[in-house]
């Protein structure tokens, strides 16, 4: 942990184990990590702290563990309870260890549970999206985070793409299955307060929200990204090049940017777009020192004209339509004045 040393953290917020499975630890080196993070690290005035786990690997001595430390908040990479889906997309897991694990975490009075699923599987059809969703709410749990499957390169569906021989649906019914699940999750009692993400009342994750708020966060470990003063970073992986690059040269950056103003104003354009709330003009004012019409307001316009923004108030935020088109609405606050 010297790394963390040499930042000399302030007490922190939000934590975030993940990216990367820290449940393929063993108990012990769970148990070690998590010991000695409370020795490192101020958590006294942590309000959130999220581990990712795979349903399946978390034993009920791993549970313990978790139940010992402050983590209390628990991200499972569900993805789908299609076990013919789960093999064929690579998962370990089994939809009775979905169960299995939600049950043990409820045990064990962990009551803030999210889950990942994936929906636009290839061969994925409307049926199974429905039979998805009912299993997902059936969990009695208060978050997910839904996607539709990113392909990208080097990886065996996109290998498969390119030989024709990956069916994923359309996109028209890729937008039928987003409206489902968005109607469906609404109707029981969830706030669709991100693009991808869903939750019940008090349960955002407030981790991720400082992402979308384009707030500043430590990135510490193998691969990890951070953002500080104005500068994004990313960290050596994997471990064995981490940890050589420490004693090497006593950091672990691999890469370093530092963003002009402009950058700084395009990401908080595409990430606060994310959110349901929007972007509250009068903070983008007042975090830049310019005015918001006169740099985006023709784009605005644009957007709003064709249905993928609208402006209430002080905030401007997605349409239901923009939300399913979002990395179409974020390019076209990235291109402005290139």
């Amino acid at each position: 942990m010297a790394e963390v040393r040499h930042y000399d953290l302030p007490a922190l917020k939000t934590l975030y184990i993940g990216g990367g499975t820290p449940s393929a630890l063993s108990a012990q080196q769970l148990d070690y990590l998590l010991t000695h993070l409370e020795k490192e690290l101020d958590l006294s005035q942590l309000e959130e702290f999220t581990i990712e786990a795979n349903p399946g690997d978390l034993t009920p001595d791993k549970i313990q563990v978790l139940k010992q430390s402050k983590c209390n908040r628990v991200s499972l990479g569900v993805q789908t309870f299609d076990n013919k889906m789960l093999k064929r997309i690579g998962r370990s897991h089994n939809e009775g260890q979905i169960y299995e694990t939600i049950d043990s975490l409820k045990a064990a009075d962990f009551h803030n549970i999210s889950i990942d699923l994936i929906y636009a599987l290839p061969g994925q059809t409307m049926e199974q999206v429905v039979d998805n969703v009912a299993k997902a709410l059936a969990l009695e749990i208060p978050h997910m985070s839904l996607y539709s499957l990113i392909l990208e390169n080097h990886t065996v569906f996109m290998n498969r793409q390119k030989r024709g021989r990956l069916h994923l649906p359309n996109e028209d019914v890729e937008s039928d299955m987003f409206d489902y699940i968005l109607s469906e999750l609404e109707e029981n009692g969830f706030e669709h307060y991100e693009i991808s993400n869903f939750t019940k009342p008090g349960f955002e994750s407030r981790h991720n929200l400082m992402y979308w708020d384009n707030a500043e966060y430590y990135g510490l470990g193998a691969g990890a990204s951070g953002y500080l003063n104005g500068m994004r970073y990313r960290n050596r992986g994997p471990i064995q090049h981490y940890l050589k690059s420490i004693r090497e040269k006593g950091h672990s950056r691999l890469h370093e940017e530092i963003l002009s103003k402009k950058e700084q104003m395009e990401e908080e354009m595409f990430l606060g777009l994310r959110k349901k709330s929007g972007i509250s003009i009068h903070r983008f004012q007042e975090k830049f020192d310019l005015s918001f019409q006169d740099y985006y307001g023709p784009a605005v316009e644009q957007l709003v004209a064709e249905g993928l923004l609208q402006v209430q108030g002080d905030q401007v935020r997605m349409t239901k339509q923009g939300l399913f088109l979002g990395d179409t609405v974020a390019e076209r606050f990235i291109l402005e004045e290139e």
